[in-house]
């Protein structure tokens, strides 16, 4: 049963690399087929979660490929699938790029592939593999609209932050060979020896944060807002940023058995939830807004990593994936429609058209946490664990959590304000509504998983059983929180939810990062050119010149001489034979006068010498 698990990347892979050849030629039917692709791939995906594949095949000496679709990675390679299908039906809807659809729709099938390589990955190789088509291609759909440099600048930025977190799975991989782990499986890693144990943990967890967004490298999401709406739909929600956590929770064990890497991770994920809450709370702007919170939300699922718990941290990510995918598409409507981005700008925009209001309405008070909606359940799971190992930690997560239904009123109160009707209203067809009515409805529908007897289900599935379960108090702990921080923020207004820079610009982690890294290493490749130019290249010119002025004094003196020499020889040589020569007259009598006249020398000599 290893056919739908291979064809499972393969599909949208392949797809998508057929799209980006053909180029324009295919730019009509281009939505269209890559719609039809990823509902396929979503089938798949179905099919190869519920069957629990494992495939195998030679990659590298001693090194085979492994897919497998186990407990953790069936319920995200659907959501994966799934969430890629539904943004790329609103994409045929309206809501792609103008320009070159076959080309943007290629490089998100081609992406959906790898984030389902990662996902179904069981060895560290193949799931670099996917990391790495994963990394190169969100770089060219956030840098899409190539003439806009802002764009490209925001897509490098992603790039080489993430590429240079991306060397920690390098160093973790060495450290998983050294430490006996051959096969490098990645539950294999937990068994290798120490140190090696403690360095492939410290590169799993800088890969990791650096691709989730979290301290101290969040700052790259806030540019990456430059791409196009789907593109942010599907990248800052169930891919891309998810496959650091995902990551995080897949070697669970990894972390576990250092005997310190759960704590750093639980704290990583804590500090980002509650501080870039902060950050979300001071933006408007509604997709800078949408960004930090996204930075937020993935730290509880580090969090929960941390904490080791499984349950708590897949079910943020799904019950994330349905309500991030839904606003990101939703805020890429109205910035069409109303032309800016800025909360002001965007006041009465769920009032028009009607459709759109109440499906904005719900992811946000989804990403509230306010119950019965899914994150509000998933929260509880995990901080229930949190509990368990520190009560600070777990007054962190709840303090993120108030956090998160405060920017979250502050979106809704600004759309919901009674405005003028806008010039142009955003589009509302029955193509659309349909993608977004299925991602309100999981935000919703998501909520049973994290509740009795559903949760145990779950909990045999991904083996992660014996973790607490929240009690009574702690939901309506959570719950009331929520609600009253809801109502806070709605009773203040947005303005007055502003908060002054440094939150306002991300803390500046840009310019710290500019400071800190880019700089230096700007200055110190400037120093490495000027010391090639001026001195490797003016020592190597020098050698060379030397090396040339001696080579014309050796021929001038030394092979001339000596091609003289020989030549004076050839000549004395060719002079002798010619000598020789003149004996060889074939004349029998003047024989016998030479051999008579050497003989008589020859006697004379011996006489004289005796």
């Amino acid at each position: 049963m290893s056919a739908p698990l291979w064809l499972l990347p393969a599909l949208p892979l392949a797809g998508g690399a057929v799209l980006l050849l053909t180029g324009h030629r295919a730019d009509r039917a281009a939505p269209t087929a890559g719609a039809v692709l990823a509902v396929a791939t979503c089938a798949l995906a179905t099919v190869a979660a519920r069957a629990g594949a494992d495939a195998t095949a030679p990659f590298l000496p001693g090194l085979p490929a492994r897919l497998s679709v186990d407990g953790l990675s069936a319920p995200l390679a659907v959501t994966v699938a799934a969430v890629a299908a539904l943004v790329l039906l609103a994409g045929r809807a309206g809501l792609g790029p103008s320009g070159s659809p076959a080309r943007f729709t290629g490089l998100m099938l081609i992406f959906t592939g790898a984030m389902l390589t990662t996902v179904t990955a069981a060895t560290l190789p193949v799931l670099l593999t996917g990391w790495e088509v994963m990394g190169a291609t969100s770089w060219a759909l956030i840098g899409h609209g190539w003439r806009d440099r802002e764009a490209t600048g925001a897509a490098t930025t992603a790039f080489l932050t993430t590429r240079g977190c991306d060397l920690g799975l390098y160093v973790a991989a060495g450290a998983g060979l050294a430490g006996g782990a051959a096969s490098l499986a990645l539950d294999d890693l937990a068994r290798t020896d120490e140190p090696w144990r403690s360095v492939a943990a410290a590169g799993v967890i800088l890969a990791a944060l650096g691709k989730s967004a979290q301290l101290p490298f969040s700052f790259w999401l806030s540019g990456a807002m430059r791409g196009p709406a789907p593109v942010s739909a599907l990248l800052h929600s169930a891919t891309m940023v998810a496959a650091g956590a995902y990551l995080l929770l897949r070697t669970g064990p990894l972390l576990a058995a250092t005997g310190w890497g759960a704590e750093l991770t639980a704290w990583a994920g804590a500090a980002t939830a509650l501080v870039l809450g902060l950050v979300a709370v001071a933006q408007r702007d509604l997709k800078q807004l949408l960004a930090a919170s996204t930075c937020a939300q993935l730290g509880f699922m580090v969090l929960a990593a941390g904490a080791g718990a499984t349950t708590g941290g897949t079910l943020q990510l799904l019950a994330h994936a349905a309500a991030k995918s839904l606003l990101f598409l939703l805020s890429g409507a109205w910035l069409s429609a109303y032309g800016t981005r800025l909360l002001p700008g965007l006041a009465g925009a769920a009032r028009l058209p009607r459709a759109l209001g109440p499906l904005f309405t719900t992811g946000a008070l989804c990403l509230a946490g306010l119950p019965p909606l899914a994150l509000w359940a998933a929260k509880d799971v995990l901080l229930a664990a949190a509990l368990t190992r520190d009560p600070w930690l777990y007054a962190t997560g709840l303090a993120g959590a108030a956090l998160a239904a405060v920017y979250s009123t502050k979106a809704l109160w600004y759309v919901w304000r009674p405005a003028p009707p806008p010039a142009t209203a955003p589009p509302a067809r029955p193509a659309l509504l349909a993608p977004l009515t299925l991602l309100a409805l999981a935000c919703a529908a998501l909520t049973p998983l994290a509740l009795p007897p559903l949760r145990t289900a779950l909990e045999r599935t991904l083996d992660s059983g014996g973790r607490p379960a929240p009690h009574l108090g702690e939901a309506a702990l959570s719950g009331g929180l929520a609600l009253a921080a809801a109502a806070w923020a709605w009773s203040r207004g947005g303005p007055r939810l502003d908060l002054p820079a440094p939150f306002t610009d991300w803390l500046g982690l840009e310019r710290a990062a500019r400071a800190l890294v880019v700089r230096p290493v700007l200055a110190a490749a400037r120093l490495a050119a000027a010391f090639d130019t001026r001195v490797l290249e003016r020592a190597t010119d020098t050698v060379a010149h030397g090396a040339l002025a001696l080579a014309r004094s050796t021929d001038r003196l030394a092979e001339r001489g000596l091609a003289d020499g020989v030549n004076a020889l050839a000549a004395a040589v060719r002079r002798a034979g010619t000598g020789a020569r003149r004996p060889q007259t074939g004349q029998l009598h003047q024989y016998l006068a030479q051999a008579v006249a050497a003989f008589t020398a020859l006697a004379v000599v011996f006489v004289l010498v005796r």
